[in-house]
Parts: structure tokens; sequence; C-alpha cells
């Protein structure tokens, strides 16, 4: 199943056989340190810069409803973010892994964004729908 929209996200999540614990790092688009008068430019118009993670949660699809009730939960920590890059880790029999287990996940996954690997995830945007970045 192609995922485009974050319902997709949690449909597929509960139909896995294992148990799933999704993972999620938001981040925020900031200029580069050091930016051209190009980069600084296209950062005006609502393009390029850097995505720094400024924020991560795990959550099992159970404990989810919808992408409205996502913002709003991460409205309430007063950090603004513009991209979400969802990843899934599996159960094993019938739990899911705890929010410990998926803590050095979540850590890796930070590393990976900041490395600038962000193909290995999904990213959404704040209305909960798939985003290609380039």
């Amino acid at each position: 199943m192609a995922i485009s929209r974050f319902a997709d996200l949690l449909d597929e999540a509960r139909r896995q056989p294992e148990p799933q614990r999704l993972l999620f790092v938001f981040t925020r688009a900031e200029l580069p340190d050091n930016p051209t008068e190009e980069q600084r430019a296209r950062f005006e118009q609502g393009e390029g810069g850097v995505l720094t993670p400024v924020l991560c949660v795990d959550k099992t699809p159970e404990e989810l409803s919808d992408m409205a009730a996502l913002v709003a939960e991460s409205q309430r920590t007063g950090i603004e973010w513009d991209v979400v890059f969802v990843g899934a880790l599996s159960g094993r029999g019938r739990e899911a892994p705890t929010s410990e287990e998926a803590e050095n996940h979540l850590q890796r996954m930070v590393q990976s964004l900041q490395m600038g690997n962000t193909q290995s995830f999904l990213a959404l945007n704040r209305q909960g729908e798939a985003i290609a970045l380039q």
C-alpha cells in the first residue's frame, strides 16, 4: 500500500501482524550556517534550508486518532515544526515495543536525519500529507 497521508499510515500500522510503535521526529526548516544570498532568497520563498530535529515522540497506533490530534499535542510543547519524519518499530508477539525500547531507535533516527538521510523515513507536512524532499 502506498502511504500518501497520515490516515494511511495509521491504517497500515494497525494491519501489521506484529504490534507497532511509531517513531516521530519533528523538524523545523532553518537556514544553514553561513547561508549564501541564493540560499537566503530561496528560504524566504519557502524553499531550501535544512531540517533540524526539534522534538521526538513515540506512540502506538492505538494512541493516535488523526493528524490534527498529533499536531495539537505537539503545539502544547510550544515547539514550532514544519515536517515530521516517521519510522516504525515492530514488537514481538502480542505487545508493542515500549517507549524505553524505542528510545535508542529515536536517537538513531535523529542522527540519521542530521546527516541528511531523509529517504529512509516517511515525511509528512502539518496537514498529514506525505511529501517528497529534494
